[in-house]
């Protein structure tokens, strides 16, 4: 039998998501109960079950939705730019901005992702591999001194995203230097590197 949506359904569900996100970031996924996330939601167990099956579900669409977000965001910005440099100034923005905002979407992604069976990963991984194609060809159509090849493709593009996703370790987004101004200062430093101008 199908469950009936209340009226706040979308509403409600986006908030357990964003509870989830914040306790996994600060105390694991292990570290997290069912509890935790009811008493964050101000919610009981089992209002939690009638929107999620279990954690893990909870964990899997947190993830997900989150990655495809950002697929959807890139593939829709970078659609309305032709230049490979704008392109990856616009890239570098998203990213930074998008990581800006779901602080605790990106910490839960690069350290819980484990946490998911093989078959959920899977897709996932599938999204990310989406993202860093796209980060891949755009660097290839930028680089006139012909660095990357089938070696160090994966390399310079790694890099790029090192600088991008590990940022949340020391980057505080209400500090001095604003997310839109870290996603220049790292398009100036790693493009002036990268193209040598």
């Amino acid at each position: 039998m199908a469950r009936t949506q209340s009226q706040n359904y979308p509403e409600v569900r986006k908030n357990i998501l964003k509870q989830a996100a914040a306790l996994f970031a600060q105390k694991g996924y292990s570290g997290t109960t069912i509890v935790d996330l009811a008493n964050a939601c101000d919610a009981s167990r089992g209002a939690l079950y009638h929107y999620f099956d279990s954690k893990e579900e909870i964990l899997f669409h947190l993830l997900d939705e989150h990655v495809a977000h950002l697929v959807d965001q890139l593939q829709s910005r970078l659609a309305t730019i032709d230049d490979p440099l704008e392109q990856c100034r616009a890239l570098i923005s998203e990213m930074v901005l998008t990581n800006a905002e779901s602080l605790n979407e990106q910490v839960v992604l690069l350290n819980h992702l484990n946490q998911l069976s093989p078959e959920q990963q899977q897709g996932i991984i599938a999204k990310q591999r989406k993202i860093i194609e796209l980060a891949a060809d755009i660097l290839i159509r930028l680089d006139k001194q012909r660095r990357i090849g089938p070696r160090t493709k994966k390399v310079y593009t790694m890099m790029l995203f090192g600088i991008i996703n590990y940022a949340h370790i020391w980057f505080d987004p209400k500090g001095a230097v604003s997310p839109q101004e870290y996603a220049d200062m790292t398009s100036d430093l790693f493009l002036r590197g990268f193209t040598g101008s």
